[in-house]
């Protein structure tokens, strides 16, 4: 078996043998061909930049002390942290380790379906109550593995960018990456795969803003990732189409991902006004369901040029299982089968 190995840093034997691991893996719990060949591994995890304990609060980083060549990236809380811990010494060296605190939902990330609460308004019939949600933990491998479906609405967001020089504006008048533009995931790009909404299907969307990820801003309103939440996404149309046909269908996808802030478009997550209401569609509508959602992918065009040379692309979310979490950073990996000839 030949395994081709697409990585920000490939070619590691630790990475070699994840790949293989991840093929028995597939095969086992993903119902995956017993004659995978030559599959190809794409790791589509960002960097998650980290900073020193600041001396006078060592809750919060100095931002003047990175670690590495690491920048702030846009989020929901301060900045990774790593800290110092002393050395285990050794008669042949010693071993060397640190603590680490993050927010669950910083850079490439999942989140488990206890991460929203809904009100009783909010609670569609049918919908699973806060109490019975899974948290990290409980999430079965079902879950966080699963065939791709992929949308790719780049070629119309890289469109509107060009109105600005390749430049996103927070001023939807230069750049309109609202609902009602075409410029983000419309309900007819969902429609567009509804033959593919399978049970336990991931839905990956490209639109083409990773590259926007690692700006060195940390403000929501300055950082060109966020926007001022003018950025593409799942519409709120989208994610009613996706919940239609799976009713319609009678099966429950296991999540959507997307190369974007989070996955819900600027518009969905801003909502209608300054008080968020009627905010963040995909969250509140999903979760309730026991769907997944993954944030921030990266290297979504080589998935996409991968997939078109690929009988079928496969998700594997590696999440941390910590109890009562409602998500976490994870390490996400596309495996993709060659086309038998």
């Amino acid at each position: 078996m030949t395994i081709k190995v697409l990585l920000a840093n490939p070619g590691t034997v630790v990475r070699q043998l994840f790949g293989m691991f991840a093929v028995l893996f597939l095969i086992a719990f993903v119902d995956v061909d017993t004659a995978l060949a030559d599959p190809t591994f794409i790791d589509l995890t960002h960097e998650i930049p980290t900073f020193t304990p600041s001396k006078d609060d060592p809750l919060k980083p100095d931002l003047t002390k990175p670690i590495g060549h690491s920048t702030p990236i846009a989020g929901f809380e301060h900045q990774a942290i790593l800290y110092p811990v002393d050395d285990w010494a050794t008669s042949d060296g010693h071993f060397s380790s640190a603590a680490f605190l993050i927010q669950e939902h910083n850079g490439t990330s999942f989140n488990s379906p206890n991460h929203y609460v809904n009100n009783k308004e909010s609670l569609e019939p049918g919908g699973i109550v806060q109490r019975q949600r899974k948290s990290a933990e409980a999430l079965t491998v079902g879950q966080l593995t699963g065939k791709i479906v992929l949308i790719d609405v780049s070629a119309r967001v890289r469109i509107e960018l060009a109105k600005n020089g390749g430049e996103p504006s927070p001023d939807i008048s230069v750049t309109d990456f609202s609902d009602s533009s075409q410029a983000t995931v419309r309900a007819e790009d969902v429609a567009a795969v509804a033959d593919q909404i399978e049970d336990g299907v991931w839905v990956v969307a490209r639109v083409g803003w990773e590259q926007f990820y690692a700006s060195g801003v940390e403000d929501w309103d300055k950082s060109p990732y966020t926007n001022a939440l003018n950025h593409p996404g799942f519409s709120r149309r989208a994610i009613s189409e996706l919940i239609n046909i799976m009713d319609t269908k009678g099966v429950r996808i296991s999540g959507i991902a997307a190369d974007s802030f989070t996955t819900d478009s600027g518009e969905g997550a801003k909502g209608t006004d300054e008080q968020w209401s009627n905010a963040w569609p995909a969250h509140v509508r999903l979760y309730q369901r026991d769907i997944l959602i993954v944030e921030n992918l990266a290297n979504l065009k080589t998935l996409v040029d991968t997939a078109r040379k690929s009988s079928n692309c496969y998700l594997v979310v590696g999440a941390s299982k910590h109890v009562g979490g409602t998500g976490g950073p994870a390490r996400v990996v596309a495996v993709c089968e060659s086309k038998q000839s």
